[in-house]
């Protein structure tokens, strides 16, 4: 009977441990987050899950979760980081004055080429009015640029705003990928 109580409260003591652990995971590392809208297609879908971690800083072309004042959550692209200049001209991406690539939109651009311009031109000062975005701002954009409400609309966000960077899709198991 000793062996049998031993075992029971063992059991229990490593169940409380395991959801502990579970509770913890995913409340602040590994959070699920759905995406709504297709402002980040062919990246992410209508209706994939993903999971969202707060630990690593963000860099340049990571996709991330924010929320801006008016309780709005969006998933976008980090196009400019604190202290860029930013243009774009001719469907390219210029950052401090050089053309970056951006690889992730090969697939959209190749599927719209005929339809014109797939990013219009546009400058950050021309948005804003500043030449640099300010030391805690980064710029978003979806993939889908057509028709996405990203940073041109509402402006840089800050880094108070950012909830998280968006690391793989696990729903549905179809679209399971890292980000």
């Amino acid at each position: 009977m000793k062996k049998f109580k031993d075992y029971f409260w063992m059991t229990i003591k490593y169940a409380i441990i395991a959801l502990s652990l579970a509770i913890l995971v995913r409340g602040f590392l590994l959070i699920p987050v759905p995406v709504e809208g297709n402002s980040m297609e062919t990246t992410l879908k209508q209706g994939d899950m993903v999971v969202m971690e707060k630990i690593s800083k963000i860099k340049r072309f990571d996709v991330v979760v924010f929320q801006l004042a008016s309780g709005t959550t969006y998933i976008k692209r980090v196009i400019a980081l604190p202290g860029d200049e930013l243009r774009y001209d001719n469907d390219n991406l210029y950052i401090n004055g050089k053309k970056v690539p951006e690889k992730f939109l090969v697939a959209n651009k190749r599927h719209l080429a005929d339809e014109g311009s797939f990013t219009n031109d546009f400058s950050l000062e021309e948005l804003t009015g500043t030449k640099k975005l300010a030391r805690d701002s980064y710029f978003v954009m979806g993939d889908n640029r057509r028709i996405s409400k990203d940073s041109r609309s509402f402006g840089a966000i800050k880094s108070q705003d950012i909830l998280g960077k968006a690391r793989f899709v696990y729903y549905p198991l179809k679209h399971w990928r890292i980000i």
